[in-house]
């Protein structure tokens, strides 16, 4: 929960964190380091993080739902997203505003409830309607700009933990989620 807050008091991002009632990443960028990995047979492999996953498990385990929005396509995507219970996994969504608003509607969720993790200028849109709008340390500067928190760590090396950390502690359940580990 160090990451860098721009534009509003610490408070109110703490504030913004403990109202969220769903958490959407990206994908490339943001769940991965965004390198893409050829195969042999032309599949494309990607690397996850196993301490951002956990944090969505922990997510999980204490009723904060999470999901995915990615303009491209992968099975393995899919794989993550039933090993980390996501509610949901939008691909080949290259209208993300499209894809989230369609979320939001499904789950019945406002927007300002929302928080969103992108790393490019694909990632605007969702950046600019959810609540809190979050970023990885390398995001381009288009989408540091539209963040109201910026991770310390990189995309796949961290950020969307310190993201789950975060609202997690200001809604008062990380010490729930560290106890359900616990078992």
């Amino acid at each position: 929960m160090n990451g860098e807050v721009r534009a509003l008091p610490r408070e109110e991002l703490e504030a913004r964190a403990a109202r969220v009632k769903l958490l959407v990443f990206d994908v490339d960028g943001v769940l991965t380091d965004g390198g893409l990995f050829y195969g042999p047979d032309g599949e494309a492999l990607k690397r996850f993080d196993v301490k951002d996953g956990h944090g969505i498990v922990m997510a999980r385990l204490v009723g904060l739902p999470t999901a995915v929005i990615t303009a491209r396509r992968s099975p393995m995507i899919e794989i993550r997203g039933r090993e980390l219970g996501l509610v949901a996994v939008k691909q080949g969504r290259r209208e993300k505003t499209r894809a989230l608003d369609e979320l939001l509607s499904e789950l019945q969720i406002p927007a300002e409830d929302c928080a969103y993790m992108g790393d490019d200028v694909n990632d605007l849109g969702p950046l600019s309607k959810a609540g809190l709008p979050a970023c990885p340390a390398d995001a381009a500067p288009e989408a540091r700009a539209r963040a109201l928190f910026i991770a310390q760590q990189p995309g796949g090396r961290g950020a969307a933990r310190e993201l789950v950390e975060l609202c997690l502690k200001a809604s008062g359940r990380w010490q729930q989620a560290v106890d359900l580990c616990l078992r």
